[in-house]
């Protein structure tokens, strides 16, 4: 028996590079996976990959209604969810404070941290009816420290820690385990291609080299804790924050060292 069948599991941005890879290695586990994410050709494409257990549902999370659309869907479609993924988000140009207008303000955070909210309002009924489940929530290791020139995104993204265990203590009673996971810099479009507006991936600003792990992580780095977080054998797990990012935070590792 696989790990997550008759399980269902909703990953917001699936069609992206780290979604693509949570939304695979769920579907190999045994899960129904509903694939969330406002572009549909990539949305249909990948669930037809994948076939059977597969389905792309369009989700803008910043939007209520869509939100309820996508859950019924995916109740009426493979039965009760159990896992919700709050993958989706958005990076802003680089920019200072002082340089950043508002629309960009409004657009990061009404995406990043709003469309985790509403994922975690919609879902919360679905997984309690369910009898219980997993949220995890994808925030950063920009919401651990501060980063120049990323305002707007790294207040998201510390705004999720908050949100993240809020929600844990809200629903652990009714058997629903909420964590975050902060990836550091894995190597996907989001950053090996520059965001809209910006001249240059943000990969170009961080050079691996002084990382205890000294590479770019890989989605599938993110993906594997996340199958951890979200299946029963963390069910003593709740509130909980997760970095990947190979010694990002700690700073500068030493050198090889001569024996």
């Amino acid at each position: 028996m696989s790990t997550f069948d008759n399980h269902t599991v909703l990953v917001t941005g699936g069609t992206g590079g780290q979604g693509a890879s949570h939304v695979r290695a769920f579907h190999a586990a045994g899960a129904n996976v509903l694939i969330g994410d406002i572009d549909a050709t990539r949305g249909a494409s990948l669930a037809e990959e994948l076939g059977e257990r597969a389905r792309f549902v369009r989700l803008d999370v910043t939007d209520e209604s869509s939100w309820d659309a996508a859950v019924a869907v995916g109740e009426e479609a493979f039965g009760a969810i159990t896992v919700l993924v709050n993958n989706a988000g958005v990076q802003n140009p680089a920019a200072l404070i002082e340089s950043t207008d508002r629309r960009t303000w409004d657009r990061i955070l009404d995406i990043n941290l709003t469309g985790t909210f509403l994922g975690i309002k919609a879902a919360a009924p679905a997984l309690r009816r369910a009898g219980g489940g997993a949220i995890v929530n994808i925030a950063s290791t920009s919401g651990i420290g501060g980063t120049a020139h990323y305002a707007p995104y790294v207040a998201s993204k510390w705004a999720v820690r908050g949100l993240t265990q809020t929600a844990a203590l809200e629903l652990g009673r009714d058997n629903i385990r909420v964590n975050a996971i902060h990836p550091g810099v894995i190597a996907t479009p989001f950053i090996t291609e520059p965001a809209a507006g910006s001249d240059a991936p943000i990969s170009d600003f961080y050079s691996p080299e002084p990382f205890a792990v000294p590479r770019l992580g890989e989605p599938g780095d993110v993906t594997r804790l996340l199958l951890f977080l979200a299946s029963p054998e963390s069910s003593f797990i709740t509130g909980g924050e997760y970095v990947v990012d190979g010694g990002l935070l700690l700073g500068p590792a030493l050198k090889d060292q001569a024996a």
